[in-house]
């Protein structure tokens, strides 16, 4: 009965944990906007060198992923009456929406070389106010309720909003705001519209953004505080915050995972316009038709990655899903190279939708495996070192996928100028032998970094016989702390509750 009530305590109201998803969707917004349009609007609209641009945008992800470990080791700090994460999360969003608009709206005049620039700074900027918001965030979400399986859900509804962000905001641009003209066969190529929609998405973001943080700020007395012996912010505590991470060898092994997976991630990513537009032949219109396995993926793991968890753990759930997620995504192109499928094959597009939700759905399933891993490894740091870290955890997380990412990136085009692929190529002119080298690095080669990651997981030892054992250990130590302070641990997270009196 004890631990029937206990379970039933840190149950946490689906208010929170809508509050909470729905901040990763402004999140997306702001992100996906600038990740899909930005170098169209500047190469395409502008006229700028794509390669400028394309510089000035990987500076940016570069400066932006090292602030993420400061900004986690900032919020780890923080002591306020909104306690540790809500300072950042009410202080960010008006900052992002001005630099969001500023990222599509330079001023006339400039040269091509200013244009540059221009795009560089403000999208940086723009990533930086969002790591303020992101960083803390994204710890908010680990520290939101001490379940083993709650956490799952809670990033579960993380994850799932991630998407509804990125689906919406491009459903919104394209229908509203960059719809087919007769002058503009493609309306994103109109100069016109994105003032309007740079400010249309600049409103939405601080709205969501201050949603996501006012209905959250009641969950703040239940949430872990700093110790009281914990010393302010400095660079020699902020290498020692991130030492005390790296001590943390499964939090090692999920970084490690991480920046193999993020690999692959940003490999087919950059590749995966050219499998569907030569290899498949699809036009821009079907490729529309995707949403659809993004959406049914996403609602999927939104609905059994829990459940994955209760019954398999998170460690046998993110082996099998990144080892999914390696094979599945890859496996039209293979079947291609091995001539089963090919551009003509009856009913190709739903086989193609098919593998991808099912590729959606492993990779949704991996991102909430992770995210709630870290919030178990906060406990073990906890344990040993006697702080939270959830902010420098999700912080160097984001760092390693940002810098992997902009690798695989990177490997991307490289593979593209390996293989000799066709400047100004049209569909069905191709040469063969320069799709099977693409189906090679995109079915084969690709899923190898997968692999590698799946076996870093592999070496991940918390299991929930674990996570309990740390869990009681933590509650004992404060227990007898609190016992002589007149108060006692809070039941939902394992912070303090105030005492009856007050």
């Amino acid at each position: 009965m004890a631990q029937a009530g206990s379970a039933e305590a840190e149950r946490l109201p689906l208010k929170t944990k809508l509050a909470f998803g729905v901040g990763s969707a402004a999140e997306m917004i702001a992100l996906y906007s600038v990740s899909s349009y930005a170098l169209l609007f500047y190469n395409q609209v502008l006229g700028v060198s794509a390669a400028w641009v394309g510089i000035a945008i990987s500076l940016s992800l570069l400066a932006d992923g090292l602030l993420e470990p400061v900004v986690g080791s900032l919020s780890d700090r923080t002591r306020s009456k909104l306690g540790r994460r809500h300072p950042w999360m009410f202080a960010a969003p008006v900052p992002i929406a001005i630099a969001l608009f500023a990222v599509f709206s330079p001023p006339d005049g400039l040269s091509e070389l200013a244009l540059a620039v221009w795009c560089g700074v403000s999208v940086s900027c723009m990533r930086w106010a969002m790591t303020f918001y992101h960083t803390p965030h994204l710890a908010l979400g680990g520290e939101l309720s001490s379940s083993y399986l709650e956490r799952s859900k809670v990033m579960a509804y993380n994850s799932f909003f991630t998407f509804v962000g990125g689906a919406s905001m491009s459903y919104v641009s394209l229908t509203f705001f960059f719809p087919k003209t007769a002058q503009f066969h493609n309306g994103l190529l109109n100069p016109e519209p994105w003032n309007d929609f740079a400010l249309a998405m600049s409103i939405a973001l601080i709205a969501i953004l201050m949603a996501s943080a006012w209905f959250t700020r009641d969950r703040i007395p239940y949430l872990p505080k700093p110790a009281a012996d914990t010393p302010k912010f400095t660079v020699r505590e902020f290498f020692g915050d991130v030492a005390k991470a790296m001590t943390n060898v499964n939090y090692v092994w999920l970084l490690a995972g991480y920046f193999f997976l993020s690999m692959m991630l940003g490999l087919r990513e950059g590749l995966r316009l050219y499998v569907y537009s030569f290899m498949w032949e699809i036009s821009s219109s079907d490729m529309r038709l995707f949403i659809i396995g993004s959406f049914v993926g996403y609602v999927t793991a939104f609905l059994f990655a829990a459940k994955m968890h209760g019954r398999f753990d998170k460690k046998r759930t993110a082996i099998w899903s990144c080892l999914a997620y390696a094979i599945i995504p890859g496996t039209p192109t293979t079947l291609g190279l091995l001539g089963v499928l090919g551009p003509d094959t009856p009913f190709l597009l739903p086989i193609l939708i098919a593998f991808a939700t099912a590729g959606y759905a492993a990779v949704s399933i991996l991102q909430i495996s992770i995210m709630s891993a870290l919030a178990d490894i906060a406990d073990e740091n906890e344990l040993k070192h006697g702080v939270r870290q959830e902010g420098i955890l999700y912080s160097t997380r984001a760092l390693a996928a940002k810098v992997d990412q902009a690798i695989g990136t990177a490997l991307a085009g490289f593979v593209i100028t390996l293989i000799a692929f066709p400047e100004k190529a049209q569909p069905g002119d191709v040469a063969l032998g320069i799709l099977h080298k693409l189906a090679l690095w995109d079915g084969v080669l690709a899923a190898i970094p997968g692999v590698i990651a799946a076996a870093c997981y592999g070496r991940y030892r918390i299991s929930r016989q674990s996570y309990q054992a740390t869990r009681e250990a933590l509650l004992k130590r404060r227990s007898e702390a609190m016992a002589e302070m007149g108060a006692a641990p809070n039941p939902l997270t394992g912070g303090v509750s105030p005492a009856p009196a007050e």
